[in-house]
């Protein structure tokens, strides 16, 4: 598969992702999260801004937003719909598990982790709490356990029918990778956070046969590069045309349903670290 370019990456995580994959998390946020009237805001992982600007005209003038990532070109983007929208909402590049503010400056954190490795997510909750004050509202979303179940399954028997079962068990590691709610509100309360609360959104994306599933976006570029990090390059035009296959068999005239266990945590950084 072609490489993309980091621009054209961050056209597509604007035309597909935050339209799409990212609504399905700002849906949960809007939902249950109450937005201070005034003071400082932060939003880490704010893509191309267009969540981030509807969460500054929600909350209006008096609460000052500023909005990090670490893609250039989506910050560029970000910044043009800002001027457009006539917004002052501020976007500047950050590296997300290590922000350059110092402690305790925000009256609520806003953590995107929809798309962070696993791996990852301890470090990116650690840092956004860090950031807030005492008694600020902290929130954070990724994808929990039961994930992408439907992919893995077939994921495994691709591995197989491709000649590769020593690189099959790993499978199992790209299941349990992803928390538990549980472990999530665990990992939360670890980095100082009290009083967490969770919500979880069971969403599905369809695709009608395995060619629409490897021309997605979201697929090809944002999910798939990680799934196939366990298989040799050499090997990976092989597993995909498997996993087309089997996803064309297994569908049935049917769609091929890809579930997201979208969760949403909440809580107040502890007074006293």
């Amino acid at each position: 598969m072609p490489t993309k370019s980091p621009k054209e990456l961050a056209f597509l995580q604007d035309l597909y992702i935050a339209t799409d994959w990212g609504e399905r998390f700002a849906t949960l946020v809007d939902a249950h999260l109450e937005l201070p009237k005034e003071g400082r805001a932060l939003y880490v992982a704010a893509g191309t801004g267009g969540h981030a600007l509807a969460l500054q005209e929600r909350a209006g003038d008096k609460l000052k937003l500023t909005c990090v990532d670490a893609n250039d070109e989506c910050l560029e983007i970000a910044r043009a719909k800002a001027v457009a929208f006539r917004e002052g909402t501020e976007f500047q590049r950050e590296q997300l598990n290590s922000l350059s503010f110092a402690d305790n400056q925000f009256d609520l954190v806003l953590g995107n982790a929809s798309l962070t490795a696993p791996a990852d997510l301890k470090a990116l909750l650690n840092e956004i709490v860090r950031v807030a004050k005492p008694d600020a509202m902290v929130a954070c979303w990724f994808p929990t356990a039961a994930s992408f179940g439907e992919f893995f399954s077939i994921y495994w028997e691709a591995l197989q029918n491709a000649g590769l079962q020593d690189q099959a068990g790993a499978v199992e590691h790209l299941i349990t990778a992803l928390p538990t709610v549980s472990e999530g509100e665990n990992l939360a309360e670890q980095g100082g956070l009290q009083g967490v609360a969770s919500w979880t959104s069971t969403e599905e994306f369809d695709y009608e046969s395995g060619e629409q599933f490897f021309n997605s976006p979201l697929i090809t570029d944002f999910l798939l590069p990680n799934w196939l990090s366990l298989v040799p390059e050499a090997s990976r035009e092989k597993v995909s045309q498997e996993l087309a296959k089997i996803i064309d068999e297994v569908r049935h005239s049917g769609e091929f349903a890809l579930t997201l266990k979208a969760t949403l945590l909440v809580g107040k950084k502890a007074k006293v670290q």
